[in-house]
Parts: structure tokens; C-alpha cells; sequence
């Protein structure tokens, strides 16, 4: 197949005079080098688009693909991970991963716990800080973790978000409304283990590829945005298949079905004072460097290699589309992709 990829690099919007947080959920080079030679050696003849600008370029003059392997993040805008599916679906063109809708619920993220709670799956008590003042209306018992309502990458997340004061939470809501210009989700913190839940599929087809324990050195108690940029050093990574670990599975499992995400992402779960298990957030398009990013490092752990990854989120992404050729077979579930 003739594969697309659609991406936003680091270096572009750096370039550009953008900071290194600011570019946090873009894609390195070396992400679209590894993505180019998986494809290729399971013989797709990989075709490098770039971000929403050049995809719109590109289609306006002619050019279509079999099927666009999707990682683009967007630039600006609650909806600017559904920019690249939105322009995808009017062209007809089929593509990986999250359709407009699951991009949009799952970037936001008080959106997103509304429909997790509407399925009866665990998710943190939180209120919504759209100004500075709003703080002190915040009837959550202390501590709290407060961070940007719609990032992803632990962007805006350090030491701090964890406020243990009206004052502490004050301040730092004020902070994060000005450098992310969007308001800020607070939430009862939770002191206990967490782990990331990776899946492969769509609806009912959907299983879990394996449960990455997240252990944060120096005794860290949050997984911060620091961490996540220098996670070779400052974060060790281990298979969970205890009991904790199956639990959070099912518990992802039930989250990645409610949110429609699709052939393959990421659920983030972490476990309160008592060990009860919460969902703290879905991921629909998960990072795919082959040695940095949650999903290929928990595959790698399993003997599963970087190329043969791709090759089982093509897999996905086929049997779906296949579906999707052939409503007459579908079980008749809300956006259930079978």
C-alpha cells in the first residue's frame, strides 16, 4: 500500500520561536525515520506528508493515499487533533487512529471524564478553572492536582500541580491559564501507583497489549513533564501482571471502548489513598517513537519489535476498514467500529 503520514515536527515550530514544552507532543525526525523503514520493510511504500497545512496542499492539488497512518497533533484550537481526520474524512481517504470525534473527547479532558462517568468507569472528582478567582469556588477536598485541561505530554505538569492549599492552587491556576491561554482541570490527587494501558483494535475487537508500570525515580510523585522528556533517565519502566495490573487492564479495556478510540492508544490509570483504581486519562493518538513513547516501549518489553507494532496497527486498522465496507455485519453499538 501507498501509506501516508500525516506528523508535526519539533524542529518546525521550534524554529519558529516556539519553546521546548510548547512543542512537547510533536514528533521527533527520528519518529518519522523508524515509522518510513517499518513501513517499508513489511513492503508499504511510506509517502511523508507533514502537519494540517501540507495535507491540505497536497489534496487540493490531486494527491491520495491508500491509507494515512496518523500521528498529527495539531497546532491550535480544542478541536486541532481532529483537524487532520476531519480533512481525511471529507477526501475519502481512509486513515489510522482516532476519527474527529474521539480526538476532540479525548483532548479534552473534562469532556472526556463526563462520558467516562456516563459508562460507570472511575474517574477522579474534578472541578473546571476558566479564571484565576475561580479557585476558590473549587469544593474539592485537599490535596488536589490541577493542570491544563487540553494537553497532552504532561505539558504544564511539575511539582506544583500538586496543590495542597487554597493559596497553592490559587497561584498556580492563574499561571497555567496564562502561559496555556485554556482552562485548567482540577482534580482530587491521587497518592497511589500508576500505570499506562496500551491497546490494539477497535470495539469490541479492542485488547490489551500490556500494562507499563510507571516508576518515577527520587521519589517523584507525579509523572511530570520533565520526567516524560527525560524518561530514559529519570523513569523506570516495567511490565505489571499482577492483580493490580489486570485490574487496570479491564479498567482501560472498558475506557479506550467508551471513547471510540480506534486500532491502537494508551489509558493512563492510577490508583487512590485506598488503591482503588481511576482512570486519569484516554490517549487516541499515542506516540510512536520506538524507544521513548509508552505504547513501542511497553511492546519492546514484550519481545514485540518497533516494525512488527506498525505492522499490527495496520492489521487493525484493515479489519476495521473492511467493517466499515460491510454495515450489514456491524452489531449495531454506538460507534462501536464493528
Amino acid at each position: 500500500m501507498r501509506i501516508g503520514l500525516t506528523f508535526d515536527l519539533r524542529e518546525e515550530y521550534l524554529s519558529r520561536g516556539w519553546s521546548d514544552q510548547q512543542v512537547a507532543e510533536f514528533d521527533r525526525p527520528d519518529t518519522i525515520d523508524a515509522m518510513e523503514l517499518a513501513l517499508r520493510t513489511l513492503g508499504h511504500e511510506p509517502v511523508r506528508i507533514g502537519g494540517a497545512s501540507s495535507l491540505m496542499e497536497r489534496l487540493a492539488a490531486g494527491e491520495r493515499w491508500d491509507l494515512v497512518l496518523n500521528i498529527a497533533e495539531g497546532v491550535s484550537g480544542i478541536g486541532r487533533e481532529s483537524l487532520v481526520p476531519a480533512m481525511l474524512d471529507h477526501a475519502g481517504i481512509a486513515y489510522t487512529f482516532g476519527d474527529p470525534l474521539c480526538c476532540a473527547l479525548t483532548l479534552d479532558k473534562p469532556t472526556a471524564k463526563h462520558v467516562l462517568r456516563s459508562h460507570g468507569i472511575p474517574t477522579p472528582d474534578f472541578a473546571i478553572v476558566e479564571r484565576a478567582e475561580d479557585a476558590e469556588r473549587v469544593a474539592i477536598a485537599f490535596p488536589v492536582f490541577a493542570k491544563p485541561s487540553r494537553e497532552g505530554s504532561s505539558k504544564g505538569v511539575t511539582a506544583r500541580s500538586v496543590c495542597r492549599n487554597r493559596a497553592e492552587l490559587r497561584d498556580l491556576c492563574a499561571s497555567l491559564i496564562d502561559e496555556f491561554e485554556q482552562p485548567v482541570l482540577v482534580e482530587s490527587f491521587l497518592p497511589g501507583r500508576e500505570v499506562t494501558v496500551g491497546m490494539l483494535g477497535t470495539g469490541p475487537e479492542a485488547r490489551v497489549l500490556g500494562v507499563l508500570a510507571v516508576g518515577l525515580t527520587g521519589g517523584a510523585q507525579v509523572y511530570a513533564y520533565d520526567d516524560k522528556e527525560r524518561c530514559e533517565e529519570l523513569v523506570q519502566y516495567a511490565l505489571d501482571r499482577t492483580p493490580f495490573g489486570e485490574e487496570a487492564a479491564r479498567l482501560g479495556l472498558a475506557a479506550y471502548r467508551a471513547m471510540g478510540c480506534r486500532d491502537a492508544g494508551r489509558v493512563d490509570v492510577r490508583a487512590d489513598a485506598n488503591g482503588a483504581l481511576h482512570v486519569i486519562e484516554v490517549n487516541a493518538l499515542a506516540g510512536l517513537h520506538p524507544s521513548h513513547s509508552d505504547l513501542p516501549i511497553m511492546a519492546t518489553l514484550q519481545g514485540v519489535t518497533y516494525t512488527d507494532l506498525i505492522g499490527r496497527i495496520l492489521q487493525c486498522a484493515s479489519r476495521r476498514l473492511v467493517r466499515e465496507a460491510s454495515p450489514s455485519v456491524c452489531c449495531g453499538g454506538a460507534r462501536c467500529g464493528c
